[in-house]
């Protein structure tokens, strides 16, 4: 406590931040770390696991039965690739309204996969449906009167009072329309495809190591992963500048890993921010992002720092107060605080940055463009996983963000909190299995009939500012 007290005192004298994250060599080369530089002096460390396939020659498969039975396991690998290629085309078509009065009304034309929130059901097909949201921070002005609103009812010279005729809608000016009508083919994805990857995309403060469960636990099921750290966080480098943490440097950071490990069919895992930098990704590359995973993401507002927060104060003051952050990280990040909390927050290397790299982190989260409408333009199916002990994101935000997607399916977990894949790593890993499995069940689309009483339904949601993640 007294030499961090010490070097906040000489940063503040000196003007430099202290104990600035450097690269650091890897202990385990052979376990699939590497550097990938993706701007000139900007290295971020990734680690990359490749299961070991059987290669399949065309020997083997122009061969006649062995009495092994290698034959057999060859058509088996060559059924799961032919699996691979299929799945449930399903038609996205919505049409969504922003209104110049704060009013964002999203009309599902399309399939819509319906499950209820808190109980991920089995994907089934709900009828169209119209959701309205009306935006929080939208300040209601006194209208003028509506000249095509009904007159006020005229007292009957006889004394008898007649019912007042029902009060005609005011027809809104809409500000913004935006269509959407694609087709998406949702298929299972096991890691037995060669065709399919998980990325991983940590938040603030953390690492790729927070991730070391889940790394293990897909890897062994022959899933090919990639887990980077951001920078300034774990071994990647730290640049001593602030525009090197905003949102929009760090996304095309996170561009450049995509593009170089991307295959066919990509899964996003994205914790806290992270889960902003997936919706950037599965936004950039529909064709690319099969599914898309959100932990404790909060939203769908457009992020914006807060002008009030303990992390706009100097750098040097931060580096004073590392003690008190970490042990309120600890209390609001994991729902027990015991040793094993402790020693799950120092594996993970979790909240090890410098005071600088933290504040320029936190205020750097400005992306006026991810707004609800840009989350409701999202054609991909989406996992949402909370933690119920969650002290940064109110789990209210993850069940509105679950109103605004189209195909979104929300659990909550509630023995976890914030860092949810540490504490509850077995149900964790099985959910995302189960998801990364999950196929729509297209079956019951032409015996269902379309109820007319439901396409009028509306569901009111309000929405409020983001926390910073």
């Amino acid at each position: 406590m007294l030499t961090t007290i010490t070097e906040g005192i000489l940063c503040c004298l000196t003007g430099k931040a202290a104990s600035l994250v450097l690269p650091l060599e890897s202990s385990e080369p052979s376990d699939g770390f590497e550097f990938v530089e993706v701007k000139p002096g900007r290295v971020l460390r990734v680690r990359h696991i490749i299961p070991e396939r059987p290669v399949v020659t065309e020997d083997q498969v122009a061969g006649k039965g062995n009495t092994d039975g290698t034959d057999d396991d060859v058509e088996g690998s060559l059924e799961e690739d032919n699996e691979s290629n299929t799945g449930s085309s399903v038609h996205c078509k919505r049409k969504i309204t922003v209104y110049r009065n704060g009013q964002l009304v999203i009309e599902n034309l399309g399939d819509v996969l319906h499950s209820e929130i808190l109980q991920c059901q089995d994907g089934d097909l709900e009828p169209c449906s119209t959701v309205e949201v009306e935006l929080a921070d939208y300040k209601e002005m006194p209208s003028s009167p509506d000249p095509n609103s009904a007159p006020p009812p005229v007292p009957s010279p006889l004394g008898e009072h007649k019912p007042a005729p029902p009060p005609r809608r005011r027809r809104r000016k809409p500000k913004r329309t935006v269509q959407i009508d694609s087709k998406r083919v949702i298929s299972s994805c096991k890691g037995t495809h060669s065709d399919v990857a998980l990325f991983f995309v940590h938040g603030v403060g953390g690492s790729l190591d927070i991730w070391g469960s889940q790394l293990d636990f897909f890897s062994r099921l022959g899933y090919e992963v990639i887990a980077p750290d951001l920078a300034g966080h774990g071994a990647s480098t730290a640049p001593h500048i602030a525009a090197a943490y905003t949102f929009y440097a760090l996304a095309e950071d996170l561009r450049a890993i995509f593009k170089r490990y991307a295959r066919k069919r990509n899964i996003l895992i994205g914790h806290s921010y992270g889960v902003s930098f997936c919706t950037f990704l599965a936004h950039e590359y529909p064709d690319l992002v099969h599914k898309v995973v959100m932990i404790n993401g909060g939203g769908p507002t457009a992020l914006e720092p807060s002008l009030c927060s303990i992390f706009q104060l100097p750098s040097c003051v931060l580096h004073c107060l590392t003690p008190c952050l970490a042990w309120s990280f600890l209390k609001a990040g994991f729902a027990r605080q015991g040793a094993k909390e402790k020693q799950l927050l120092k594996q993970g290397n979790a909240f090890n940055v410098s005071p600088f790299v933290l504040r320029a982190m936190m205020s750097g989260q400005y992306w006026p463009e991810g707004d609800e409408v840009y989350h409701a333009e999202l054609t991909v199916p989406i996992l949402l996983v909370h933690g119920m002990c969650d002290k940064f994101v109110p789990m209210d935000e993850d069940q509105r963000m679950a109103e605004i997607l189209l195909f979104a399916f929300l659990k909550v977990i509630e023995e976890g909190s914030h860092m949810v894949m540490m504490e509850c790593p077995d149900t964790v890993n099985t959910l995302l299995h189960e998801f990364f499995l999950w196929e729509p069940d297209m079956s019951r689309k032409d015996s269902s009939k379309t109820d007319t009483a439901l396409t009028d339904s509306l569901h009111t949601l309000k929405i409020n500012k983001p926390v910073d993640k």
